[in-house]
């Protein structure tokens, strides 16, 4: 259950899994004090698969480098027993590799522990409210490339103008993908899948997914 925070909202339920109990009381610390609840720590992948099934949190924060079962191993299963949570990797290592292996495998997010401590807290505000987190210049290239390859990138005059999760949304319709359907592969809500669209329609100037559909195809042209 979300405890109330001080302006009355309902709190994010945190498990955090990174195998330095140093490092789990700094996070723990730094977003207890942000108004998030920490549900859970764990400091393996088994062991955070169990909390994550026992807890059912809100976002998962999720180091890539454990021992036994890694954090990229670990993942997929995270989202299977606890789909209604948000993953969000943190980690030291920023290799490409790792990085499309986390997304493809469901993670929300991907930053990397040299971020300054607020901005980890404004990445995870973001990811509660149906964004895709990412450190770096290369995040929102990467995004567009990542579940169905690189031949359906977005031209830059598009991608431009819409967040990440509204270019996943975009290639998505792209693919013919029902609201149902992309719900589904995102592992978000329908309401959010629409929410998304109404954004993108707007940001596009256009007012219908056909029309943004063909806005994309005159752009790739």
């Amino acid at each position: 259950m979300r405890l109330p925070i001080r302006d009355g909202t309902m709190s994010e339920r945190v498990l955090i899994v990174d195998d330095h109990p140093l490092t789990q009381e700094a996070l723990a610390s730094l977003l207890t004090q942000h108004g998030f609840e920490i549900v859970a720590q764990a400091s393996s992948g088994d062991e955070a698969i169990k909390q994550a099934a026992k807890q059912q949190p809100d976002l998962v924060l999720l180091d890539l480098s454990m021992p036994g079962m890694s954090g990229l191993e670990a993942l997929p299963e995270i989202r299977r027993v606890a789909p209604g949570s948000e993953v969000v990797v943190l980690t030291a290592s920023g290799t490409e590799e790792n990085l499309l292996r986390a997304i493809k495998g469901g993670a929300s997010g991907y930053l990397l522990k040299t971020e300054p401590p607020s901005r980890i807290v404004e990445f995870l505000r973001g990811v509660v409210n149906g964004e895709a987190a990412l450190s770096g210049s290369i995040a929102r290239r990467l995004l567009e490339q990542v579940r169905e390859g690189r031949d359906h990138a977005v031209p830059d005059e598009i991608s431009s103008l819409l967040s990440a999760r509204e270019l996943e949304v975009l290639l998505l319709l792209d693919e013919h993908l029902s609201t149902e359907e992309i719900a589904h592969r995102l592992f978000i809500s329908e309401h959010t899948v629409r929410s998304h669209v109404k954004s993108l329609l707007h940001k596009l100037g256009v007012s219908s997914r056909r029309q943004a559909l063909e806005a994309l195809s005159r752009a790739r042209a």
